[in-house]
């Protein structure tokens, strides 16, 4: 269901649709204001318009960063996931192998006792 949130933004009203929570919403507004406010009281020049789009191409940045950095984490999840794999088929093999050898061992006791009983 979409939620109707009047927001302002630099003086102007802006109504969004959102299926987010008005609080995030509005958390998000004074997040962007305050973001374009440090611009333009650092750079007196800077209209809100220019400091908004600054801000839109940080906000970017750090997306494509942040994306770039899930990949990784993705991949390295995998790795894990086939290693773990990996390590879980050579101790398969490797209990089985004990399996055997315990069962030769309690051939060869048997046989050894069955020879001293003699």
């Amino acid at each position: 269901m979409l939620n109707k949130v009047k927001v302002v933004i630099c003086g102007k009203d802006f109504t969004l649709q959102t299926a987010e929570s008005s609080n995030y919403v509005f958390g998000l507004a004074r997040t962007l204001e305050s973001r374009i406010t440090e611009i333009t009281d650092a750079n007196s020049s800077a209209s809100p318009f220019t400091a908004a789009i600054m801000v839109g191409l940080a906000a970017l940045d750090d997306l494509n960063k942040s994306n770039a950095k899930l990949d990784n984490l993705r991949e390295q999840a995998k790795e894990y996931v086939d290693e773990a794999g990996k390590t879980r088929l050579e101790r398969d093999a490797a209990l089985q192998q004990v399996q055997s050898l315990q069962s030769k061992i309690n051939a060869l006791e048997q046989e050894l006792r069955e020879k001293t009983a003699k």
